[in-house]
């Protein structure tokens, strides 16, 4: 017990709000929302329960994709490949360039052997 009688209690830790999960959509209205609203950004959000460093955070992607998007050359769009595409096409490659290291070896052994070279040194 402390000096005020009540029994010492570690404090609470988290505050128990839960971290939000926004989706791009929504990310990109509340953007847009404080790029143009008349609105005071703090009432905004306190609506959306966001803090100055997520709207922070959300104006940096926004000028990301916008440079990433921006930049891309015209015509042919960007092929999105999915991550099951791409562990596949890796194995792949692994597997030819195991194939190719052991092609490699055979070739430096059949050149020795055909240029003169001994075995039996």
């Amino acid at each position: 017990m402390n000096s005020s009688g009540a029994a010492n209690t570690p404090p609470k830790r988290g505050g128990g709000k839960k971290r939000r999960f926004l989706s791009a959509e929504k990310k990109f209205q509340v953007f847009l929302e404080a790029q143009h609203s008349t609105e005071p950004i703090g009432e905004i959000l306190r609506r959306e329960g966001l803090y100055s460093t997520d709207l922070a955070r959300i104006r940096q992607q926004v000028k990301e994709g916008a440079m990433q998007r921006l930049g891309a050359k015209p015509g042919r769009k960007a092929e999105v490949v999915s991550a099951d595409s791409y562990e596949e096409l890796k194995r792949e490659l692994q597997q030819k360039e195991r194939a190719l290291a052991d092609l490699s070896v055979e070739l430096a052994i059949l050149r020795k052997k055909t240029n003169g070279g001994s075995w039996d040194r």
